[in-house]
Order: structure tokens, then sequence, then C-alpha cells
């Protein structure tokens, strides 16, 4: 999500629990060839209480979704308090149409996992394409990023946001495979996606799409021109079956180099979600890029989600409430009110400060190290931070403060991450859609078995990996 807007591979480590075989090996520079294919698809074994955890927070992040949303529109609130209440601000009846997305999205795990009888997650989501194909207001395909709950007209003067659309489609796509035989479903989502008229959003440019537009002023001056969580947009946007824009648009953005103590990778905004939300629904596991240095985005996250934990532990000199086991930052509520932070680098709004949906949102990436964290802010702060909903969207672990609102699409990256760790569900129903698999070979992501390894650019922490053989 356009800031300031709020929008694993895992490495063997020496001496801990969790193992797991993951597509192309260690990160290190060093790394042998691939694993076999299937023996890279293996799934870590959770243990009985950690895996009654998972199904506890993911549980309690979807009830977000079902009670925050109206019914008939299916357009889901941007926030609301931790015990479920509505916000009493301007924000109470705001919806998010990332939060659509992300909902979206957990219908169908709900509805897999029995947490809703899967006639009621039908209706709510057949309720929810009508309205976003019918009724809501849209120009050019493309939705406005704040809308009112109830009858989806603009709020807060926001913009037509392109990532944000892309957000919501990633759910549309979902739920149109996992609910292919429905009569209705699969052809309302087709419809949504194929009205977004991708080439209009690149806004004259040959290449790169801008961040969105506003009938005031035009087109917003800001492109998606750098890596963030823009991959998801632009492979949408590649895979248009009616309106794409060229593969080269994949290579048209810069890829600025991260360095941090020993992990380097490729890196953008500070905070951590930037490295998470594509990978909610694209399943890069496996991919290199054809050209060189062959980046593995997949690699280059679990590399990052590292980094930013060894990143935050740096800091625990100043704020000593990061611990081993208590650590992550990214965009979320703070004291002051929003706040777009993270890292690395250091930002100077950082005081202290955990966001949960940090770790959770990397439990598919990196578990080995995230999946504590997510067990020890459950067990030391539960009681304070974990409710309703599952964690309170921020707290500070030693002076008390504790958020009062839970958000939505932080709740959403914890319980897709969760579900991908737990099964690949969300992987496995996104990549059904044909238009995805063939957006990334147009954009160069090839099997990692048919491209050389030489010039990786994520490198892990010397000394911790072993790479998988």
């Amino acid at each position: 999500m356009p800031l300031p807007h709020r929008t694993c591979r895992v490495l063997f480590v020496v001496g801990l629990c969790i193992t797991l075989l993951v597509p192309g090996g260690c990160a290190s520079r060093r790394s042998s060839a691939a694993a076999p294919a299937q023996a890279e698809r293996q799934r870590p074994i959770l243990s009985t209480a950690d895996d009654a955890l998972l199904e506890d927070l993911s549980k309690r992040s979807f009830l977000f979704f079902w009670e925050q949303a109206d019914p008939d529109t299916g357009i889901v609130r941007d926030r609301s308090r931790t015990n479920g209440s509505p916000v009493d601000t301007d924000a109470r009846d705001i919806g998010s149409i990332a939060s659509v997305g992300f909902g979206l999205t957990g219908l169908c795990i709900a509805a897999e996992r029995g947490w809703v009888p899967v006639p009621d997650a039908v209706d709510r989501t057949r309720r929810t394409l009508r309205f976003f194909a019918e009724r809501m207001e849209q120009q050019h395909g493309w939705f406005y990023h704040f809308i009112n709950l109830r009858t989806g007209s603009r709020e807060w003067a926001s913009e037509l946001s392109s990532i944000d659309t892309a957000l919501l489609l990633a759910g549309v796509l979902t739920v149109r495979q996992c609910f292919a035989r429905d009569a209705e479903i699969p052809r309302l989502a087709e419809a949504i996606y194929r009205r977004v008229d991708f080439d209009w959003m690149l806004a004259g440019d040959p290449l790169v799409l801008s961040h969105g537009w506003k009938p005031e002023t035009g087109f917003l001056q800001s492109r998606w021109d750098h890596y963030c969580e823009l991959m998801i947009l632009y492979l949408l946007a590649i895979g248009s079956p009616t309106h794409s824009i060229p593969a080269e648009s994949w290579r048209a953005w810069r890829r600025p180099t991260i360095t941090f103590e020993n992990y380097s990778y490729i890196g953008g905004p500070p905070p951590l979600f930037v490295h998470q939300y594509a990978h909610a629904w694209v399943d890069f596991r496996g991919r290199r890029e054809r050209e060189p240095p062959h980046v593995d985005w997949w690699e280059n996250s679990v590399v990052a989600t590292r980094a930013h934990k060894a990143f935050v532990l740096k800091l625990a000199a100043e704020f000593p409430g990061y611990t081993e086991n208590v650590w992550g930052i990214t965009a979320s509520d703070s004291r002051k009110g929003y706040v777009a932070w993270g890292g690395p680098p250091r930002q100077e709004q950082i005081d202290g400060t955990v966001v949960p949906c940090a770790a959770a949102g990397s439990l598919m990436f990196a578990p080995d190290i995230t999946l504590p964290a997510v067990r020890e802010m459950h067990s030391r702060f539960g009681d304070r931070i974990y409710g309703r909903y599952g964690f309170a969207d921020a707290f500070h672990p030693t002076d008390g403060w504790v958020n009062a609102d839970v958000i939505g699409i932080d709740l959403g990256i914890t319980l897709l991450s969760a579900e991908n760790l737990r099964t690949g569900r969300v992987w496995t129903y996104f990549m059904r859609n044909p238009e995805i698999p063939a957006a990334m070979e147009r954009a160069g992501l090839q099997p990692a078995a048919q491209t050389p390894r030489g010039g990786d650019i994520a490198v892990a922490r010397r000394g911790l990996a072993v790479a998988v053989r």
C-alpha cells in the first residue's frame, strides 16, 4: 500500500527444533544445488501445542473479517477495537478494499477449516462479488482505497488505489478457484478482474504503473518504480486477459540492495510488510528470475525477515523490551498515530513498540524464528494483548502501552501467512488461476532448475545457515 498509507524458504539452522526442506537450498552464496522438488515442498512438523496456537490465532483473526464486514456489501472495516466494538471516531464505518481482499481469502480458509458453514462462506462471497461487480463505484475497473462500509462510496477523498485494488483482486481470484463449482462466483470474479484497465494506470508511462488517481487532480505523481509489495500488482497487470501491460514492466522497477551486518537483500521501504504481501498469495518458491542476478524472491523475503530480527535485537540496548523472541516492527498504530516504521535502517520514530504481525506475517518464511516470537508474545503478554481478534495491532513490552485497535490488513497477513505455513492452501488456490503462472513465465520467473545460481542477491548470515543438500 502506498506509504504512508497503511496498507521459506527456511534455512536449516543449527540448534533449532524446526526442520524444513525448502526450494533452492540455503540462502548462502555458496549453496549447493536445489534439493529434489518433492523434498523441497515438505511441510514443517509443528508440535501439537504450536498447531493449536496457530489454529486459535488464525480463527480469531478470521473472526474480524466475518464480524466487521457488512453482510450486504461484503465491505470490511479498516479497523475495530480489540474487543470487537466499532471505533468511536470518523473511521467507524470506513472500509478498506485491501481488507476485503484478505477477507475473501479468509473465507476459503474458514470454509476448509469448518469455522463457518460452507454455504455461509459461499453466500458471503457471492454477496461481496456481486456488489463489487455490479454496484460498487469504480473507474476503469479500479476502486477507491477507503470506502463506506454500507454504500461503497468514496471516503476521506481517497485515491483509486492501484496496490489496494491489487490486494482486493488477489482475494477475488482466490475465491474464484476455491469456490469454482459455484454457478456464480467464478463468473463474477472473472468479470471484476477483466474490467481492470491496467494500461490506463500506466498514466502515459510505457512500463511503470501509477500509485493511483483522484478525480480532483488526476493521476498521482508517485509510481511503483522501486521494490516493495508491488510484485502482486505487476503480475496481475502482466497476466490480465483484457488490459495487460508489457512483460518488460517487471524489470522496470528499481531493486536497491540493503546490507545489514552479514545480510544482504533487495529492499525498499522499511516496514516488513513490503516483503510479505505479494507472497501471501503468489507462490514464488522454487523460482528465480531468468535475467542476472537471478533473484529468488522467496529467498529474498526469508533473508529480509532474518535481517529484520537481527536489526531489532541490535536496538535492545536502547529498548530492553526487544529480546530473542519479542521483536518485530512494521507499519502499524503507535502512541502518536499510524506510523510506517520498520527497518533496517534505523528510523527516528522507533520507540520500543512491538508489532505482532511483523513476525506473524512472516510465519510462512521463517517459522524457526517467527513461531517462537508468536508463542512468547502470546504466553508473556496474552492477558493484555490477545483478545477477540487475536493480537492487538501494537504494544510496548516494558511500559504497558497496548493499542486499543486491530487493523484489518495486519490481521489479514497474519491469517494468510499462518495458513501458508500450515497447509500452503492460499498458494494452492491462487496459483490455480492460469493468468498468474503465465504472467510469471512472461516476466522471466522460471523454475530454479532452469536458472543459473550464480549472482544470488540474498545471502544468509554466515555461521548460522547450513546448505540444503
